[in-house]
């Protein structure tokens, strides 16, 4: 079921955005060559108790997943794409690697991800990681009230098929509010015009990711890190987002 949001509401949603962002910052800034996941984990669930937040992640058992979540935090490493599950592993020089946050504060979720290179940065990975971006930033245009979602699609096909990539439309966005994952769904491709119209009140996660030389994926022995399927590397950028009377209003706005 979609439910809009009254301004009320979305502005009580900005504190849930706010923090999902500084997590990611905090997160982000320790990410560094030595640094092992499960300490980047710990970041995030220390900040999550001391803020009196809820994880979205620990308890989360979809059908796509082998089990529980039992993490805080996504830390997808080089050809992981999404759902990275944190282990034992000492980040190394070059690594691309994607973290995704979400989080419950008083009562409303915020979910959002970013991609960063650890050390010396590949130009290949720095452009794959560009595009993500520059497609989340033109889906967001692309979100204002009388739009349509296939518009926010095909913004975001537009830009990663124009940048010579290929789709994976498995996941992709999705209504946010009271819990992580809602309707309405938000392809990564699609075709303007059509789709749910956008109304002031609808909240949700745009998401575009990216593997270099592939669109398809496996699920790693994990249960849950999705794996591009030839080994190429892969981004994820994302943000949650509210449509306003006035336009789109990005709740996990970074610094």
């Amino acid at each position: 079921m979609i439910e809009l949001r009254t301004p009320t509401e979305i502005e009580e949603m900005k504190a849930a955005g706010a923090f999902v962002a500084s997590v990611l910052g905090e997160v982000k800034a320790a990410s560094a060559v030595g640094v092992n996941l499960l300490t980047l984990d710990s970041i995030a669930a220390t900040l999550i108790r001391k803020a009196g937040a809820v994880s979205s992640y620990v308890d989360y058992h979809p059908s796509f997943g082998a089990m529980p979540f039992g993490k805080v935090l996504c830390t997808s490493v080089n050809d992981a794409a999404l759902h990275g599950l944190p282990f034992d592993y000492r980040l190394r020089d070059g690594d691309v690697l994607s973290l995704d946050f979400a989080a419950s504060l008083n009562g409303w979720v915020a979910d959002s991800a970013l991609t960063v290179i650890v050390g010396a940065p590949r130009e290949e990975d720095l452009r794959m990681i560009e595009v993500t971006e520059r497609a989340l930033d033109a889906a967001i245009a692309a979100a204002q009230p009388g739009a349509r979602m296939g518009d926010v699609s095909a913004a975001i096909g537009e830009i990663c098929r124009g940048a010579g990539f290929s789709i994976n439309t498995d996941f992709g966005g999705h209504g946010v509010g009271r819990t992580m994952h809602g309707d309405p769904h938000v392809p990564n491709d699609g075709r303007p015009g059509r789709g749910l119209p956008l109304r002031a009140g609808l909240v949700f996660a745009i998401e575009p990711w990216l593997m270099q030389t592939t669109d398809r994926i496996f699920t790693d022995p994990d249960g849950w890190t999705l794996r591009s399927l030839d080994g190429s590397r892969a981004a994820h950028s994302e943000h949650t987002i509210a449509i306003t009377e006035t336009g789109p209003l990005v709740l996990t706005a970074r610094d």
